[in-house]
């Protein structure tokens, strides 16, 4: 059911699951390259167009790229594991082993899914019958939440960002069920298509559960009619960027005040907690509408709001009819995908998001070797060097912030690998009875695992992801770079291959991760990680002026028709990008590799660093999930990841001949230097 929503961490990218293809001895191979192309004028057509070539996406995928192959081959890995584990049931009980063994039987076993079709979830629509008022109505949104089903807001335990030491409750904007809430206001022909459909996806779906044709097209518009209004009241992606404006901590009494209708009191007995003292409310007129929604929308316009949740989150889990109507409207239609993954994979996806340290803990015991953690220790620390060093000599910086900047540096918290301290599981019960059950059992123990922590203590040892995942991470309240095992293999990292190679690729990871604690985010965030401006009012002004120049870079990229990059909404992500080529191509000049200049491939070491950069971002996308990413995704796409940042760096234009007037190379009054 729907994930606990996860704010505060910035990632390198997003991935979907994806085969991993021959690795060249060299780190890169030279059939990735379009020799026809001009590295001056497209590199990244240049460096990958015989990749794409060579490589269409597969009918499972929406994209297909170096993420997905590696998160391909780290998901073979772990099947195997989960497997052994499937077929052996005589574990001891409550043993990792026994509860991913049982997890991945009951998820597996399709034909009892099949029989159960939707019984799974009549109790859950049961429940509906007991609301006969908005205390009722109250308590069951509680009791929804702590089983996945966040409606119609999210509420949880994260960091204080004003007071990183301690946990504090939050509440978030939620509610809606389609990928952005502008999809529910705006005009544009896509924007209307997308509703359109939805509307049509919900009455199917109703009429799974038995409603007639018209029955299921009146509870289609009751959905869409809330939906709308919390879309309408809802902040847009780019307003909940920032961080100072979604920090608004109060008393329950002020929370009452800005939310009257809305009975909080029942609704923290529903969450068995006692009420919290304080709470950040992320976005104010969200909730001072969502109080006046629970009186003013008809008590049983609510019960069929819930009901469709209750059915969406579900649905992935129940017999095939629910699983493949989802699949049209999420899978095929939003995201151009042409086939459903096999089971295996979709059970994996959600076992990584119930009790993914469990399998982290198997995982980094069959495949990641500790000399895999030690070298990528010594490129951070290079990179951290690097960036000590770039702030130092930054011509647009007072000394003054300067040295702020240090100190927030020198107390980066560093994560490789896997935790040093796993979480505790114990309190979970899984059985080999229903792949339901257990999902609800595994929803309920998060959201009362979570909970438990409001007015706690930071444990500082936690992770925000799991060690299997392809992916980093920054914290700007934990003020931690992250890097979990399973990134740090090819072509991210290759023990094997030249420092060239592993700089351009994870050193420049590494780098990005480093350069968001000080992006158009990272920045409002002190040493400790709380929201402090620690900039001087001048300094804050001229990276203002050369971060809007960035954004303006990215604005002029099209995508695809007449979809742009949105350089606003990725631009954190594009500073990143350009600061971690930046830090890491300076510390891969300190390498033995450079200093001796010697060409492997008939490329320079300079060269293959950049190839090795571009290698990163090699992919094929749909229109339909390149339009939805544009719109959902705070990343710009592989081929603007990758060209975007070059184009503003002198040593790139050196290594590769770029001259003035190259479509590579940005005339000299709009170079962007930042980091």
């Amino acid at each position: 059911m729907q994930k606990r929503i996860a704010i505060l961490i910035v990632t390198f990218f997003i991935v979907v699951p994806g085969l991993i293809s021959a690795q060249q001895s060299s780190g890169f191979d030279l059939n990735n390259l379009d020799k026809s192309a001009s590295p001056a004028q497209d590199f990244y057509q240049y460096a990958v167009g015989g990749w794409m070539k060579k490589n269409p996406i597969p009918d499972e995928y929406s994209r297909w790229g170096s993420f997905e192959q590696l998160e391909e081959r780290t998901n073979k890995n772990l099947k195997s594991l989960l497997e052994k584990f499937s077929a052996n049931q005589n574990k001891q009980s409550g043993s990792a082993e026994q509860m991913i063994g049982d997890f991945f039987a009951t998820g597996i076993d399709s034909s009892l899914v099949e029989r159960l079709g939707m019984k799974p979830i009549i109790p859950e629509l049961a429940k509906l019958n007991l609301v006969r008022s908005t205390k009722d109505l109250v308590n069951l949104f509680a009791e929804e939440s702590l089983y996945g089903v966040n409606i119609p807001f999210n509420f949880f335990a994260s960091v204080d960002a004003k007071k990183s030491t301690v946990m504090v409750s939050r509440l978030y904007q939620g509610g809606v069920a389609l990928p952005d809430v502008e999809y529910y206001t705006k005009d544009d022909a896509r924007s209307k298509e997308i509703r359109e459909k939805y509307a049509e996806y919900i009455v199917n779906m109703f009429k799974l559960i038995n409603a007639s044709e018209d029955e299921a097209k009146a509870n289609a518009q009751i959905v869409m009619n809330i939906e709308t209004r919390l879309a309408k009241a809802s902040n847009t992606r780019l307003e909940n960027r920032n961080p100072e404006k979604t920090y608004n901590k109060m008393g329950i009494d002020q929370l009452k005040k800005l939310s009257p209708g809305f009975d909080w009191e029942v609704y923290f007995e529903g969450l068995g907690i006692e009420r919290p003292p304080v709470v950040v409310v992320g976005q104010p007129k969200f909730f001072e509408e969502a109080g006046k929604m629970i009186n003013e929308v008809p008590l049983n316009d609510w019960k069929v709001y819930i009901k469709w949740h209750i059915i969406n989150n579900a649905a992935n889990f129940l017999s095939s009819d629910f699983v493949n109507a989802r699949f049209d409207f999420y899978g095929k239609f939003l995201n151009g995908t042409k086939a459903l993954q096999p089971r295996w994979k979709r059970v994996l996806q959600t076992l990584n998001g119930s009790i993914g340290e469990l399998i982290g803990q198997l995982y980094v015991a069959e495949y990641f070797p500790p000399e895999a953690k030690e070298r990528a220790k010594n490129i951070v620390n290079n990179l951290l060097v690097s960036m000590g060093e770039s702030i130092k000599n930054l011509d647009w910086m007072s000394g003054e912030t300067k040295e702020q900047a240090l100190v927030k540096l020198g107390t980066f918290g560093v994560k490789i690998g896997y935790p040093d301290k796993w979480k505790d599981y114990s309190e979970l019960e899984i059985k080999r009875d229903t792949y339901f059950k257990n999902i609800l059992r595994a929803n309920y123990w998060s959201s009362k695992d979570n909970l438990k922590k409001i007015g706690q203590p930071v444990d500082k040892t936690e992770w925000g992801m799991n060690p299997q995942t392809v992916n980093a991470y920054y914290s700007p309240v934990r003020n931690e770079i992250v890097f979990p095992a399973a990134i740090l293999q090819w072509p991210f990292f290759d023990q094997s291959a030249d420092d060239a190679i592993n700089y351009g690729a994870m050193g420049v990871v590494i780098g990005h991760e480093i350069t968001h604690g000080f992006d158009d985010q990272g920045r409002k965030y002190d040493a400790q990680g709380n929201i402090k401006d620690w900039w001087t009012k001048e300094d804050g002004e001229k990276f203002q002026e050369r971060a809007d120049r960035l954004a303006d870079h990215y604005d002029s990229f099209a995508a695809v028709d007449t979809f742009h990059v949105d350089g606003k909404l990725t631009l954190g992500e594009n500073i990143a990008d350009l600061g971690g080529l930046t830090i890491s191509f300076s510390a891969f000049k300190k390498t033995e590799q450079y200093k001796k200049g010697e060409s492997i491939d008939g490329f320079t070491p300079a060269q293959r660093f950049y190839l090795g950069y571009a290698q990163v971002w090699a992919n094929n996308i749909r229109d339909e999930a390149l339009k939805l990413r544009l719109k959902t995704d705070v990343h710009s796409p592989g081929k603007f990841r990758a060209n975007g940042p070059l184009m503003n760096l002198p040593e790139f234009f050196d290594a590769f001949g770029v001259n003035a007037g190259d479509t590579m190379r940005n005339t000299d009054d709009k170079i962007v230097k930042i980091w």
